[in-house]
């Protein structure tokens, strides 16, 4: 996976994930941290898509296969797909013989990069917080709760990044905005765009879902709401379908 950033702006939240990683820092920071790259994260999408409505050269459409490896290769599937898509992107999860799930990501370069910015950030936290992560004398499988929290971490980040992105275009595009209609229009364009190139590449795709059987999902979801991205929250359930975020 490709984690090098040239863009100063994105190399500045990328510097903010880097603080909100780091062990030497409390709850609280890490979620004003996280939730300042979130919002700058946002922004930037929707004045990059501006850029190239002028300026195609600067953000072209592009699409990325990404390897994913085990442990939990689904999961991870399931919440690069999850956070692509709030990006403006859109996924399709190959079969892939080898161990581990491979991801095809469409999008346009600005919204794929964030979106593998952002993902690569969000996974080391959602490790460290497995690892802290106690499961119950009484679960009779340890193995099925940790996947239900991973499950629940990601549900809450990808619902938090839906949020953040979706104030910063409700902000750009509305009415008293100075650009709001240029500005829906393009965003508009794009998604057709994406679409497109998706539909071209994988004419017959099904939707996917993940499901789960552990009862850890509401503590993962409690974990994942620390990167205070926003969303509203799932009650746990002893089994539940969760949308994948792929076609």
């Amino acid at each position: 996976m490709n984690t090098e950033v040239s863009d100063p702006a994105l190399a500045r939240v990328r510097k903010l994930l880097a603080k909100a990683e780091s062990a030497g820092v409390t709850p609280a920071e890490a979620q004003a941290l996280t939730a300042k790259a979130a919002e700058l994260m946002a922004k930037y999408g929707i004045d990059r898509a501006l850029l190239a409505a002028t300026e195609p050269q600067t953000d072209r459409p592009t699409d990325r296969v990404i390897d994913l490896g085990n442990p939990w290769a689904r999961v991870q599937a399931h919440l690069l797909c999850g956070l692509a898509s709030a990006m403006r992107c859109q996924c399709v999860i190959l079969p892939h013989a080898s161990s581990g799930s491979r991801v095809h990501v469409f999008g346009y370069t600005s919204d794929v990069d964030r979106a593998e910015l952002l993902y690569t950030s969000v996974l080391v936290q959602m490790w460290q917080g497995l690892a802290g992560a106690q499961v119950p004398a009484w679960s009779r499988n340890p193995r099925a709760w940790r996947r239900s929290w991973l499950l629940g971490f990601a549900a809450a980040v990808v619902s938090r990044v839906r949020v953040a992105e979706h104030k910063a275009t409700t902000e750009a595009t509305a009415p008293s905005a100075v650009a709001g209609s240029t500005v829906a229009l393009v965003l508009a364009d794009r998604s057709q765009i994406v679409r497109r190139a998706l539909e071209q590449a994988y004419p017959l795709t099904r939707k996917s879902s993940v499901t789960y059987s552990g009862s850890g999902y509401g503590h993962g979801y409690a974990q994942g709401q620390q990167a205070d991205l926003g969303g509203a929250r799932l009650r746990p359930g002893s089994r539940r379908s969760i949308p994948a975020g792929a076609r």
